[in-house]
């Protein structure tokens, strides 16, 4: 990578000194034509009511595109962009800070430009402080340029993972040679697949090969191909790691695994399930709840996010959150346990696992194949003064009806179920053998939601809609408002989208609506819709409107939905 990924780099000050401010950030965005003043000003309102950074609120948008946010900075402060797609990395230049470091500051040395100065990549020109542990860490004159934060932080994790690397080969899917053992190849591939930010990892055994994909944004992609031979190997040694029996090759088997990662753990659910072709083996990658999330961040509309703040305010009653799995159904209820964290309440959560650790909140886990099941222990947990109540999941009638009266006998419920939808949500609950007039009694609010895919910043594309498509996106008929689509470049790794937002469907249970609960579920969603509920799809056609996602991305996971985009 030549110097001219980085912009005026002979123009940095050199040991690095404080930042030289000139126009703002939002000024310098509109005058390159990257965003409207409206949509700034609405952005700044934003940043005042959260305290956000400005960046940070219009790249989470979708309005404007990580690297234009990083060269803006550099030219605020005067000092160097680069583009770290695809920018080699001098080991020599990465090993003169410890990664502990590095990440906690968001700084990456990328190379040396002379015999006494490095060039270094950050996120954040203003971290004056960073910037004097910086030459003292050091020990060299440093030449400081912006990268988009999102690039820095996935370069920073592939720098400093110590693990073995998958080697690309030249002409196909990638190959790992076959000297490795089966241990620091099944390293490997978690560790690319955990730097790649995938969920799910599947050794899929083939007529001729053993296939590794992984899922990203919730969408499978081929990672590597491996020998046949190796399949006994590995399969075997994954059943070790997660205690199961290497003699049975019959029946389905399930169990977890905890394999360090550098100086991080990370926790893999695994499932063994015979196939043609021998054992298939997935591993999902067990991440922690996002902490410290509250409910303004998680992408809620207005009138959406009052809705469900009042229904989580109300003293007891049943919040339930719906959707498929990987939804991110988990992170909203923690949202919501975050917003009620206080001295003045009780907190217990039973789940399986436990997604996050939260200071002042009691938290029981439910363990496979153990003594210890939902109904078990939330009956338990009821006779412990709970004020504030999270069931990781209903999975079955016993926790759906000790849920539903534990809501109605003062306590507040958080819960998941697995529906499409807000309004079919009810009838799951009364197929459990919930009672309707209890659920009239009960239910304060149910969220349905799913996760979309955000088109990548650095390469979508704008066309011209068809008639069908704006009807489709919700837009008038004629005008200048553009679509966006997928295109695909290095940022993205040729899928056209990078990162998800979630859409979201909240349905307050109240006046007519609550009359109508033993009704079929058609009636129940017109009384929601009535009493102005936004649904899924209606937040689907928003996010293509704004451009942060596109119509065939928010089908995708809506599927046969008849009000789907």
């Amino acid at each position: 990578m030549t110097d001219t990924t980085v912009m005026e780099a002979a123009e940095l000050p050199a040991p690095l000194n404080r930042p030289r401010l000139r126009a703002s950030l939002g000024a310098i965005l509109v005058r390159e034509g990257h965003i409207t003043v409206e949509r700034l000003e609405e952005a700044i309102a934003g940043e005042r009511a959260s305290g956000r950074r400005l960046g940070e609120i219009l790249v989470d948008l979708g309005w404007v595109a990580p690297n234009a946010v990083a060269q803006a900075l550099a030219e605020q402060y005067g000092v160097g962009y680069i583009d770290l797609a695809g920018e080699e990395i001098d080991p020599e230049a990465a090993r003169l800070l410890p990664g502990e470091f590095a990440r906690r500051y968001q700084t990456l040395p990328v190379r040396f430009v002379d015999s006494d100065a490095v060039l270094v990549a950050v996120a954040d020109p203003t971290d004056v402080v960073a910037s004097d542990g910086l030459r003292l860490a050091l020990g060299l004159n440093v030449r400081v340029a912006v990268a988009a934060a999102g690039d820095l932080e996935e370069l920073l994790e592939r720098t400093y993972r110590e693990t073995l690397q998958i080697a690309l080969a030249p002409d196909g899917p990638d190959q790992i040679e076959e000297k490795a053992s089966a241990a620091s190849l099944i390293d490997s591939v978690v560790a690319r697949a955990v730097g790649e930010g995938a969920s799910d990892i599947h050794f899929e055994p083939q007529e001729s090969d053993l296939v590794v994909r992984i899922r990203v944004d919730g969408v499978l992609r081929r990672l590597v191909s491996l020998p046949m031979e190796l399949h006994p190997t590995v399969t075997t040694r994954l059943k070790v790691m997660g205690g199961l029996d290497i003699a049975e090759r019959r029946l389905p088997q399930d169990g977890r695994i905890v394999i360090r990662l550098g100086a991080d753990p990370v926790e893999l659910r695994t499932a063994v399930v015979p196939s043609t072709f021998g054992e298939q083996v997935v591993l999902r990658i067990m991440r922690r709840a996002a902490a410290g999330r509250d409910l303004s961040s998680l992408g809620l509309d207005a009138g959406s996010e009052r809705a469900f703040t009042r229904a989580i305010r109300r003293p007891f009653g049943a919040i339930v959150v719906c959707g498929p799995t990987g939804s991110g159904k988990t992170t909203t209820l923690y949202a919501a346990l975050e917003l009620l964290n206080d001295d003045e309440r009780a907190l217990m959560t039973i789940e399986d696992p436990v997604e996050q650790d939260v200071e002042g909140v009691v938290q029981v886990e439910v363990t496979p194949r153990g003594p210890l099941t939902f109904p078990l222990g939330l009956r338990t947990i009821l006779r412990s003064d709970p004020d504030v109540l999270l069931v990781g999941e209903i999975r079955d009638g016993e926790t759906a009806l000790i849920a539903v009266q534990a809501a109605m006998t003062g306590h507040l419920v958080l819960t998941t179920l697995h529906t499409h939808d807000a309004a079919g949500s009810i009838a799951r609950l009364r197929n459990l053998g919930v009672d309707p007039h209890l659920l009239a009694s009960s239910l304060n609010c149910i969220v349905a939601q799913r996760l979309a895919r955000r088109l990548c910043g650095d390469c979508r594309a704008a066309y011209e809609p068809s008639p069908d498509e704006r009807r489709q996106a919700g837009l008038p008929e004629e005008g200048g408002v553009l679509l966006h689509r997928a295109e695909g470049c290095a940022r993205c790794g040729g899928t056209g989208y990078r990162g998800r937002t979630a859409l979201y469907e909240v349905m307050p249970v109240r006046g007519e609506l609550r009359k109508a609960l033993a009704e079929p579920t058609e009636v129940i969603r017109a009384a929601a819709l009535a009493e102005g509920m936004t649904t899924l799809a209606q937040a689907g056609a928003k996010l293509c409107r704004d451009g942060v996602s596109s119509l065939e991305e928010i089908r995708r996971i809506l599927g046969d939905d008849p009000d789907a985009p």
